[in-house]
């Protein structure tokens, strides 16, 4: 699964993960992702979910998604989440 997060800073960071609830709270500890660590980044709220067939198609599609513009980002956001279940 391909997730992004809304940081407190109004920055957004993405991630790929198995277990959604236990990744957002490991942000909001501090103890994920060096991006999130910082405390004017916390508290984060996951703002979009998109599950793939495996990692391999998430790794991708998490990449595909950090070359996107905030505003490609915001428009992705927006037509809410979504479920793929090709590898592509």
């Amino acid at each position: 699964m391909v997730y992004i997060l809304k940081c407190a800073d109004g920055t957004y960071y993405t991630g790929i993960t198995t277990d959604p609830a236990r990744r957002l709270r490991e942000h909001n500890r501090g103890t994920a992702a060096k991006y999130t660590r910082p405390a004017a980044r916390r508290p984060v709220a996951m703002v979009y979910q998109e599950r793939l067939s495996g990692r391999s198609a998430a790794l991708r599609r998490e990449y595909a998604v950090k070359q996107m513009s905030r505003a490609e980002k915001e428009g992705l956001i927006q037509s809410g989440s979504r479920d793929q279940l090709s590898s592509g």
